[in-house]
């Protein structure tokens, strides 16, 4: 008899078992089962979102090129699992040149973010003008925990483009993963649990959307959504939801393969910018000083 491989889900870092105890099957494109995931519960929602806060201020107090690196990191460990996410994206209907595309675009979008960690924040930092002797500076700060549903008709290339320009700016994130094509998706945990990234900078979990979105978007303690290509009523009650601490959501329906989607904006929409008032002395002979 086959034993199909029970996956956990990524929470802090480590890989457990979710509280509810249930699983569902993974099938492939012509429905045999290949995989069994955890079916997530509200409780490994707020289990998640607690790993995510402690991890978030740590995480973005690292410096740019050290960010830089741990995001370069994720695509050598990539590169060395090529033929294990090939394999699995044919098991879910891929043809294999699709695949082989797939995951090569997924590599080089990890290494295009991987460049953007030092150099976004003097993209999109202005030096303000002011009537007043003062300096008057607008930098783009972390939000800090988001929450967010991955593209439900991508396996890997959706998953990437929606987490690493998170966690580029500093973010920390919780992501319910693709239902049927969570086999990617944990193996991307894998990825990401031997590539520097500290525990809790993203938090993946398997199961159903409907199940889990009402608590990630209502929680207090998530500052912004991040919802790709899902049922427009489940967008719909979730943007409800976010209103009770005024999260910030944005909704993506993309083609996640076209080089056009991706670059400083996907950075930038998860960014608060901080304005800071620093007055100018006067000194001897004119000049303006601090």
């Amino acid at each position: 008899m086959e034993i199909l491989k029970t996956y956990k889900l990524y929470i802090g870092g480590q890989f457990t078992r979710t509280e509810s105890g249930r699983s569902y099957q993974i099938q492939s494109a012509s429905g045999q089962a290949i995989a069994n995931a955890c079916l997530g519960s509200k409780k490994d929602i707020r289990n998640a979102v607690q790993a995510a806060r402690k991890a978030q201020a740590s995480w973005a107090a690292k410096s740019a090129f050290n960010r830089s690196q741990i995001i370069y990191r994720i695509a050598e460990m990539l590169e060395t699992r090529k033929g294990q996410f090939i394999e699995e994206l044919v098991l879910l209907g891929h043809s294999n040149p699709a695949a082989v595309a797939e995951v090569q675009s997924s590599i080089d979008r990890c290494i295009y973010y991987a460049g953007w960690a030092d150099k976004y924040q003097a993209l999109s930092s202005s030096v303000n003008p002011v009537s007043s002797p003062h300096f008057n500076f607008s930098v783009p700060e972390p939000m800090g925990v988001i929450g967010m549903v991955t593209c439900q008709e991508t396996a890997l290339i959706g998953l990437i483009s929606q987490i690493l320009p998170l966690i580029v700016g500093g973010n920390s994130v919780v992501v319910i993963a693709n239902t049927t094509k969570a086999l990617c998706a944990i193996s991307f945990a894998e990825v990401l649990a031997t590539s520097d990234v500290p525990g809790g900078v993203v938090n993946i979990l398997t199961g159903e959307v409907a199940e889990m979105l009402p608590t990630l978007a209502g929680h207090m303690d998530v500052n912004a959504l991040s919802l790709a290509k899902i049922e427009d009523h489940l967008s719909r009650n979730a943007q409800e939801a976010a209103v009770d601490n005024l999260k910030r959501c944005q909704l993506y329906n993309l083609d996640y393969f076209d080089s056009k989607n991706q670059g400083l904006h996907f950075i930038t929409d998860f960014q608060e910018i901080k304005t800071t008032w620093h007055p100018i002395e006067q000194i001897a002979g004119g000049a303006a000083g601090y």
